[in-house]
């Protein structure tokens, strides 16, 4: 199963990263824009060992493609975000650039799902994965009382980072780098951080 194409620029499969044990040779193989991405996070990584990542690519029907990169150094998260400005918002080609940096001391939890089918010979194997990393900041769109309703509680939300997987969206390579991203994570959370 392929994803729609945006517009006829666009394709709508991607090439798999997931062979590539480096970010630089990941990036280029798999990202519309790996050199705004990687400069922007060589900028917060200076140096710094990359532990892990993981990346996503995706096309809507409104924006074009979205890219993001999560690199785990040992004690940060740093997360680059590249997204198509919508028609209309800009100048044809425009997209943002963001960068987000999360200390690994602010993850409280991490979760990790998989889904699991069994052959008919009876070999088990991953067709999903869905990995959370709770954090103790909380989600701004919590939402909260409003003029009309004064008496409603406002429902507090942990922000979280959410990645997923399929063999249709990724492959069973990129499944295994997700998995193995949050492992990654989870045996550095509530470690000291020297």
């Amino acid at each position: 199963m392929s994803r729609p194409s945006f517009g006829s620029e666009i394709p709508a499969v991607f090439p798999d990263w997931s062979p590539y044990q480096d970010l630089d040779s990941a990036a280029r193989a798999y990202l519309r824009d790996p050199e705004i991405a990687l400069e922007s996070l060589s900028g917060v990584l200076r140096g710094a060992s990359v532990l892990g990542f993981t990346l996503e690519r995706f096309v809507n029907e409104v924006n074009g493609v979205w890219q993001e990169v999560v690199v785990c150094d040992g004690t940060r998260l740093v997360l680059w975000h590249g997204e198509d400005v919508p028609p209309g918002d800009g100048p044809p080609g425009s997209l943002t650039s963001s960068l987000r940096v999360v200390a690994l001391s602010a993850v409280t939890e991490v979760g990790c799902r998989r889904r699991l089918t069994r052959t008919p010979t009876g070999v088990v194997r991953v067709d999903s994965i869905d990995v959370y990393l709770l954090l103790s900041s909380l989600d701004e769109a919590g939402g909260g009382a409003t003029a009309e309703d004064s008496t409603s509680t406002s429902t507090l939300r942990h922000d979280a980072l959410r990645f997923g997987k399929t063999l249709d969206d990724g492959g069973a390579g990129q499944i295994a780098r997700l998995e193995e991203f949050a492992r990654l994570v989870a045996s550095l959370v509530g470690r000291p951080m020297l």
